[in-house]
């Protein structure tokens, strides 16, 4: 893919660095890349093609650096469908991360709680998703370059990485809890009545990402680990009006126990990610 290309061109000459793990960071929660020893840091507005974030708690920069000895990139801040951007464009950055070599990617977002064991600032593994976004950035041609025209995604969040993040926590006195995450268009929150459904047909947490990220990903054959941060209980299940600015201040309340999970966690992630047949 051409544009693909441009922007894998446009990087290797800006920084040699090639990275082993990628990190998507969401809704504010872009803290962990100031944990980088950074080779460089570039707004999303400056690599070709590159969709800009607009979102509010959303940087919009790629960095490259270290952590310790790992080399890591780390997108501070996505593209979203509800931003208008079709599919292909919502998980450019992670192709161009996958096309940079990464062996395994965390996406980390915002998420509303419905299961009712699920607190706000508790972070969540996600074992599986529900997308009812309407869309999948894989329709349309398939690019054999990228990966095959119909990817399994019967283990799309693998098992053994999870095992590893759960072990990981365990150590660090990090409670972390495990669901199935619904992804919704947005922007508009839900309303009781949808987390009603999505309760029935077992969805734990809610949200507007990640979801088309992990489905590219898994097509180049990167495995994934995602990890929610509940920033608020979904509509009607607390009282009040949900709101945005509510979720930025979940993700800063919870920011220093994300970090120290990822700091951790990423090194480990990157050796597992060594293994052959890795997804």
């Amino acid at each position: 893919m051409k544009d693909l290309d441009e922007a894998l061109a446009y990087l290797r000459g800006r920084c040699e660095l090639s990275p082993h793990v990628g990190v998507v960071l969401g809704s504010g929660l872009g803290g962990f890349a100031q944990r980088l020893n950074t080779c460089c840091e570039i707004p999303y507005d400056r690599i070709p093609h590159w969709p800009v974030s607009t979102a509010e708690g959303h940087a919009g920069r790629l960095i490259l650096g270290r952590l310790g000895d790992l080399a890591v990139a780390v997108m501070a801040g996505r593209a979203h469908l509800y931003e208008g951007y079709p599919p292909d464009r919502v998980v450019f950055g992670v192709r161009v991360l996958a096309k940079l070599g990464i062996r395994v990617l965390v996406l980390t977002n915002a998420a509303g709680g419905i299961n009712p064991t699920v607190r706000r600032g508790l972070l969540v593994l996600i074992s599986d998703h529900i997308n009812l976004q309407g869309s999948n950035p894989l329709v349309g041609p398939n690019d054999e370059s990228l990966g095959p025209r119909f990817p399994d995604m019967s283990e799309a969040y693998p098992e053994r990485l999870r095992r590893l993040a759960r072990r990981t926590a365990d150590e660090l006195g990090i409670p972390l809890a495990e669901g199935v995450y619904a992804a919704m268009l947005g922007p508009s929150y839900e309303t009781p009545a949808e987390i009603r459904f999505l309760r029935a047909i077992g969805a734990d947490l809610v949200g507007m990402s990640t979801v088309p990220e992990a489905i590219a990903a898994r097509h180049m054959g990167v495995p994934v680990l995602a990890i929610s941060c509940v920033t608020n209980l979904a509509a009607g299940l607390a009282p009040g009006p949900l709101s945005h600015s509510e979720v930025l201040e979940a993700g800063r309340l919870v920011r220093d126990q994300l970090e120290r999970l990822l700091e951790a966690l990423l090194p480990r992630l990157a050796a597992e990610g060594e293994r052959p047949n890795g997804v």
